[in-house]
């Protein structure tokens, strides 16, 4: 069982990841990690791994959708992470996997899971439904590139 001082600042930490990632502040977004930071999505199966790739993804995603953003956020606790449920919010204003922009919006709910050394992030994994945020985003044809391995 963890402390509730190690419990209050990962959930800080956490905060602060997900706050400076909307306000495309990703230096300090990569500043939560234990000094090298790692993500995983589930959905499509890419891992971005150390500053150079978690950086590419964080600046592919914001490209595509600058106001991406997260609503009714809940935390729920364990020993080793902290699982975070949240909609992800977004609208498709620049380049997408090279398609244009569509200005559609999307609303998708994501099971984010962050493990931890101490009070430091060393994995993001990602659970969400590709293919409705794809869709809502008006990019379908995507869908079969992603099952290829294509995209």
């Amino acid at each position: 069982m963890i402390s509730e001082d190690l419990r209050e600042r990962r959930h800080k930490i956490i905060e602060e990841h997900m706050d400076t990632e909307v306000a495309h502040e990703f230096d300090r977004t990569l500043g939560t990690f234990n000094g090298h930071p790692h993500y995983e999505i589930m959905a499509t199966g890419q891992i971005f791994d150390g500053d150079e790739e978690v950086m590419a993804y964080y600046r592919m995603t914001r490209t595509a959708f600058p106001d991406q953003r997260h609503d009714n956020v809940r935390y729920h606790f364990a020993d080793e992470s902290v699982i975070v449920e949240f909609d992800l919010l977004g609208t498709n204003l620049g380049e997408f996997y090279g398609r244009p922009p569509t200005g559609k919006a999307f609303r998708v709910p994501i099971i984010a899971v962050f493990f931890f050394a101490e009070d430091r992030i060393t994995n993001e994994r990602i659970y969400f439904d590709a293919a409705s945020l794809i869709t809502q985003a008006g990019h379908a044809e995507l869908l079969t590139l992603l099952a290829s391995g294509e995209v």
